[in-house]
C-alpha cells in the first residue's frame, strides 16, 4: 500500500493519513499501535496530556518497523508554555518515548488568556535548532494567533491540527493555513459520536464508489488537502481507514458533503478563543 506524503514548509514530510492515539494506553494501547504500524500506518499522533507516550515508544519497538519510517507527533501542554519549561518538557517526552528525536511537536492549545503561546513557540524553535524535534507546529490555532507567532518570531508553524469534519469543515481556517504555507491536520475527522456517517450525501457517495461511509469522509479530507488522523482500536476499522488512496470522489460528491457543514458544528465547546487546557 502506497500512502502519499505532505511536504511541510521545512522540507520534512508526513504521510497523508495518521493514527490518533488518544486513550490508547498501557500494553493494550501499545499492542494496538504496533499492529497499526504493521498494517501500514506511519504517523502516530500523541500528546503529553494523552499520558501514553510510553505506549507509543513501546509500540514502535514492538512493531518491527524501522524508526526512520515512522513519524511521531507529541504536544506541549498549556502548563508548560513558559519558555524555560519547554526544553525539559520535550526532553521528558523523549525519555518516555525512548526516542532520540520527535518528528513533530505541537503547541496543544493556544490558551490565549495566559498570553504565553509566543514564548512557548520561541522555546520550540530552540528545541528544533537543538535537534530534539524535526518539525514544529500548533494545534487549535486561529489565523490571528498564527500571525502573531510569525510576526514575533519569523517562523511559521509547519502544521495546524484542528477539529475538522463535514459538520465543521473549517473553510476559512483551511484557507488561512494554506496561505501561510501550513498543512492542516484534522482531529475527530469522522465526527465521533455523531450521526455523520449516516448522512445522505455520505451514504450516497459510499454506494456510488463501493466504499464505507468512513472511507468516503476520510477521502473527502484528503481531497481538501487535509491530513486526517482517525483513531481506532479495532484492526478492521484501522485497515478500512487506511484504504482511501485508490478511489476518488467527484465534484458532485464533494459539493454534496460540503453542504453538511454547520455554523456551530464543533462537537464540544472547543473554541480556541475560550477553551483552554493545561
Amino acid at each position: 500500500m502506497t500512502i502519499p506524503n505532505h511536504t511541510l514548509n521545512d522540507g520534512t514530510t508526513l504521510p497523508a493519513i495518521g493514527l490518533g492515539t488518544y486513550a490508547m494506553r498501557g500494553i493494550p494501547g501499545a499492542e494496538a499501535m504496533a499492529d497499526a504500524l504493521r498494517q501500514g500506518y506511519r504517523l502516530l499522533d500523541s500528546a503529553v496530556n494523552y499520558e501514553n507516550e510510553g505506549a507509543v515508544g513501546k509500540a514502535i519497538r514492538m512493531s518491527g518497523v524501522p524508526r526512520e519510517e515512522i513519524r511521531v507527533t507529541s504536544k506541549l501542554p498549556g502548563r508548560h508554555h513558559k519558555k524555560p519549561n519547554v526544553t525539559w518538557c520535550i526532553e521528558e517526552s523523549l525519555l518516555r518515548l525512548g526516542l532520540d528525536y520527535i518528528d513533530l511537536y505541537l503547541i496543544h492549545w493556544p490558551n490565549p488568556s495566559q498570553q504565553l503561546f509566543v514564548e512557548a513557540w520561541e522555546g520550540m524553535i530552540e528545541a528544533k535548532e537543538r535537534g530534539l524535534v524535526r518539525s514544529i507546529g500548533v494545534s487549535n490555532f486561529l489565523p490571528e494567533y498564527l500571525d502573531e507567532l510569525i510576526a514575533k518570531t519569523g517562523v511559521a508553524p509547519s502544521v495546524n491540527q484542528i477539529e475538522l469534519h463535514p459538520y465543521f469543515n473549517q473553510a476559512e481556517q483551511r484557507a488561512a493555513d494554506k496561505a501561510r504555507g501550513i498543512v492542516t491536520e484534522a482531529w475527530t475527522p469522522i465526527g465521533k459520536g455523531t450521526a455523520l456517517l449516516s448522512e445522505a450525501p455520505i451514504v450516497a457517495a459510499a454506494h456510488k464508489h463501493g466504499r464505507s461511509p468512513a472511507q468516503v469522509v476520510l477521502r473527502w479530507h484528503h481531497q481538501l488537502g487535509v491530513l486526517p488522523i482517525p483513531k481506532s482500536s479495532d484492526a478492521g476499522r484501522r485497515a478500512e481507514n487506511l484504504a482511501i488512496f485508490d478511489f476518488a470522489l467527484d465534484d458532485a460528491d464533494m459539493a454534496a458533503i460540503g453542504t453538511l457543514t454547520r455554523e456551530k458544528g464543533r462537537l464540544f465547546d472547543g473554541d480556541p478563543r475560550t477553551h483552554e487546557e493545561f
